[in-house]
């Protein structure tokens, strides 16, 4: 299915008439730096070819009229009747507009129809891609100027102050800002960025994303207990954030914390951003023994000091690695969601033959899977 003519085929119905526009903003991996982000860390997303479609329309009036293709469901509202704490598919576009008036831009009312193919809850980024879609189409239709990087910050506050998910910056990034081709090396405190060759299959490799099919949402008590204990740890620490604890004498550092469940937490952290810059390092080489070897760590890491896997994730890592990966890990928020798997181009059909015969074994659905490509970050169609 073509999801910019059905886009535009879900506007006409609603609204009589052609569109101003259609957008797209895809989904995201993250190749690795899990949780860094709201500890102003590193981290090195790219953008997938998944991606949320928006035909969009300006309005002479404060009305908001939304069509979900997906879903089959419409939504209506004003603009004056908006208010933080919604919960519900439409709260993710709501919130935008409320966001950028709340920053003082002057946004009016607006049809919209709205399709994605990126998976819900699977650690994609589904929800920052239908927040950059809109504020893309927004930024144009109202003319407003606002730059890539302030636009992933007027999305990333829809998500956090509108629907109430406290994540950090990176997904809204890296759906607005990565490019075909590359992966995006993002600081999450000073917001700098590079864009780094990653073009995998060119040296004979590829990303095998497994979808375990077991759906997380990052607005549940996990994930923000996370983030407590990251901000309690640094404050123990003394540090702005645990960005600024280097990994030399790690142990020793994090001793004072005198909590165990502290020190994991920020030990994950520390070695998480770490790994970022090696795995930079590893891209600039063309060394994918190394970039494998820093995403098998990673997941470990994820696994007994985050503690954000769980069974489906873990037998999945687990599996590709016996079948020959050079290297696999969670992506996402965690508990369930995406496994990335870095393989050597002719073991891919084994390792998703193994990892599927596993799942059958366990009892569970058969997972599903695609190569990802990394693509273009947010624009207009047409």
């Amino acid at each position: 299915m073509n999801l910019d003519l059905a886009v535009l085929e879900a506007f006409r119905a609603l609204t009589g008439i052609a569109p101003d526009g259609i957008w797209r903003a895809p989904g995201r991996i993250n190749l690795i730096g899990e949780h860094t982000d709201y500890n102003d860390g590193f981290v090195l997303p790219f953008a997938l070819p998944q991606a949320a479609y928006l035909a969009a329309g300006r309005r002479d009036d404060a009305r908001i009229r939304v069509v979900s293709v997906d879903l089959g469901e419409r939504f209506e509202t004003g603009l004056d009747e908006l208010a933080p704490n919604q919960d519900g598919w439409h709260a993710y576009l709501a919130g935008v507009f409320w966001a950028l008036r709340e920053a003082g831009h002057e946004v009016g009312g607006a049809d919209l129809a709205l399709a994605s193919d990126v998976p819900i809850g699977a650690g994609l980024s589904s929800s920052a891609a239908i927040e950059c879609v809109l504020v893309e189409a927004l930024n144009d239709l109202y003319d407003l100027g606002i730059e890539p990087m302030d636009r992933a910050k007027l999305a990333r506050r829809a998500e956090n102050a509108y629907v109430g998910a406290p994540t950090g910056l990176m997904d809204q990034a890296a759906s607005a800002l990565c490019t075909a081709g590359h992966a995006l090396f993002l600081d999450c405190r000073s917001l700098a960025v590079e864009q780094i060759p990653f073009d995998p299959e060119r040296h004979g490799h590829a990303v095998l994303v497994v979808d375990t099919l077991t759906r997380h949402s990052h607005a549940d008590g996990e994930y923000a207990s996370r983030r407590e204990d990251c901000e309690r740890a640094a404050e123990l620490l003394g540090v702005p954030a645990l960005r600024d604890v280097g990994d030399d004498d790690l142990a020793e550092r994090l001793a004072v914390l005198a909590d165990d469940q502290l020190i994991r937490r920020a030990r994950h952290v520390v070695t998480e951003d770490q790994r970022v810059l090696d795995a930079c390092a590893a891209l600039r080489a063309d060394d994918f023994a190394a970039l494998g070897a820093l995403m098998t760590a990673s997941h470990v890491s994820m696994r007994d000091d985050y503690e954000i896997t769980e069974p489906s994730v873990d037998l999945t890592v687990e599996t590709a690695l016996a079948h020959g990966a050079a290297g696999a890990r969670m992506t996402g928020g965690g508990f369930g969601g995406c496994v990335l798997v870095l393989a050597a181009l002719d073991r891919l059909d084994e390792i998703g033959a193994a990892i599927r015969a596993a799942f059958a074994d366990s009892g569970r659905p058969a997972p599903a899977t695609f190569v990802a490509r990394p693509a273009a970050g947010a624009g207009r169609l047409a």
